[in-house]
């Protein structure tokens, strides 16, 4: 089984493999972890029409092979064969799309968002929707209404949110690699959590139209893959301005993305690096996390990179300032599921107010409850909208104080989350310790940079896998990704985690 998408186009143009051998292997295996003692619940379904649409890329791959137009076809269709793990919000056309809640259950999307359309244009094929937490709202994939996603290196904890579905596939080598969505730090977390890359884009880099919104100001999609080279291809691919999305923005030097050249070791020692001391002496900080992070950063110094811990105050305000925003907007957006339009319904015949409460009430679950009652809270006409305004404005100075960081140093360091992961339920019950997951990643949507979770090393006890994020300037991903592809070749198969 190939790990990576550089493997297994290599192993398409020489025809030792095929994509219906790749879909295949992916589907059998989902099958079979079905019936698992404990399964990994990573897809929800797989899509029927997977190995229909392998059979083509399958016979375009043989006709330019015999035409002798093999390396202008791959040039063109760069994923061309590739399968990848979707995430249950991200609109594939007529396929369900639920975002993992009752209130959409047997909804069908009737378009493609842009970033799936972009990837079925460069020959990518979408093998299945995965599982994550409802609407997006979660750290752990446990606020699903298939049940949780387990985590592949130990499947008694679990894999991160929201995005655990898809970094789950991933990590267990389901998919080559997935896309996810993140508003404060829900593509990084899981991909921390099971040992994988992930990066959260500049936001506008990729398109949000086709995707459901939780909070609009923040939501971004992010990629999810074994290595720094199998996120730079999808996102060279999809990235760009999109006509549907007034928010889209093109990403400079996108097109070396498919042949990502790693920082040479002149580059590396030139680098200047910025570790917020506010993260590293913090004290929910895990000592086995602590300690990986110090061996990742006595690598960048071996290089001869400057680093120096910096205070930044403001970011002590980042994960209220975060809520505050995310909660208000996810409270708006999600004002549009009120029975009437589409998803569930349920009419007792008392007038539409009554169908509105019963329809809610039994279709969202207890965390979407949760932040939409706290979001609606936060816009009442009692706060008149202010708390709302005083977050944006923490906001935007976090954008200030982040952009002239960035007029010094090159990079920001810090772990993706201040612990590994835990076990399944330890912290369902308690809201403010799942919402402190995100410690460390907040700060980077709200001040709209790239930032990637880079695999690292485990923790000494649980050997469970510990994530760093290497976080740059807006625009900078092609930057981030060579400076961890350098990584990524002194510490080969970071990225693959280790076999149950």
């Amino acid at each position: 089984m190939f790990y990576t998408i550089t493997e297994a186009t290599a192993a398409l143009k020489t025809g030792t493999s095929t994509s219906r051998e790749l879909v295949k292997k992916s589907i059998d295996t989902f099958e079979a972890d079905k019936t698992s003692a404990l399964p990994l619940n990573a897809f929800i379904e797989m899509y029927d029409d997977a190995l229909a649409l392998a059979d083509e890329a399958d016979k375009e791959i043989a006709n330019a092979r015999e035409a002798g137009t093999l390396d202008d076809l791959f040039e063109k269709k760069p994923l061309l064969g590739v399968p990848f793990a979707n995430k249950d919000n991200i609109s594939v056309r007529g396929k369900r799309l639920t975002c993992a809640s009752k209130i959409l259950a047997g909804y069908v999307a009737p378009y493609s968002a842009t970033v799936i359309s972009r990837l079925v244009a460069a020959g990518a094929i979408p093998l299945g929707r995965c599982n994550q937490d409802e609407f997006a709202m979660g750290s752990s994939t446990e606020y699903s209404s298939y049940g949780p996603t387990r985590n592949p290196i130990n499947r008694e904890y679990v894999s991160g949110g929201s995005s655990g579905g898809s970094s789950a596939a991933v990590a267990a080598n389901q998919a080559l690699f997935g896309l996810g969505t993140e508003t404060g730090g829900s593509v990084r977390l899981p991909a921390s959590y099971c040992g994988v890359y992930g990066l959260k884009p500049t936001y506008g880099v990729l398109s949000r139209w086709g995707v459901v919104a939780y909070g609009s100001s923040l939501d971004q999609v992010g990629i999810i893959g074994h290595t720094p080279q199998d996120i730079a291809t999808p996102l060279g691919v999809m990235c760009g301005m999109d006509m549907y999305d007034d928010t889209s923005a093109d990403l400079p030097e996108a097109g070396s993305l498919n042949n990502l050249v790693a920082y040479t070791k002149d580059e590396l020692a030139a680098l200047k690096i910025a570790v917020p001391r506010q993260f590293i002496e913090s004290k929910g900080l895990d000592p086995d996390v602590g300690e990986v992070f110090a061996r990742l950063r006595a690598w960048f110094e071996e290089k001869g990179a400057k680093i120096d811990v910096v205070d930044i105050p403001i970011l002590d305000a980042a994960i209220a300032s975060y809520y505050v925003i995310a909660l208000s907007e996810a409270a708006s957006n999600l004002s549009r599921f009120d029975g009437i339009r589409y998803g569930a319904r349920n009419d007792n015949g008392h007038g539409y107010d009554q169908l509105y409460v019963d329809t809610r009430s039994g279709g969202f679950g207890p965390e979407v409850k949760r932040r939409i009652v706290i979001g609606n809270y936060v816009l009442s006409e009692q706060f008149s909208g202010s708390t709302y305004k005083k977050g944006m404005s923490v906001r935007a100075r976090i954008q200030r104080e982040i952009a002239k960081l960035f007029e010094t140093y090159d990079l920001i360091l810090c772990p993706t989350c201040p612990t590994a992961a835990f076990k399944l339920g330890e912290k369902y019950d308690d809201p403010l310790a799942m919402y402190l997951s995100d410690l460390f990643t907040t700060f980077v949507n709200l001040a709209r940079i790239p930032s990637l979770s880079v695999p690292a090393g485990h923790t000494a006890t649980d050997k469970m896998p510990v994530g760093i994020q290497f976080a740059g300037a807006m625009f900078s991903e092609p930057k981030i990704l060579r400076i961890a592809q350098a990584w990524e070749a002194e510490h080969k198969g970071c990225g693959i985690p280790v076999k149950e």
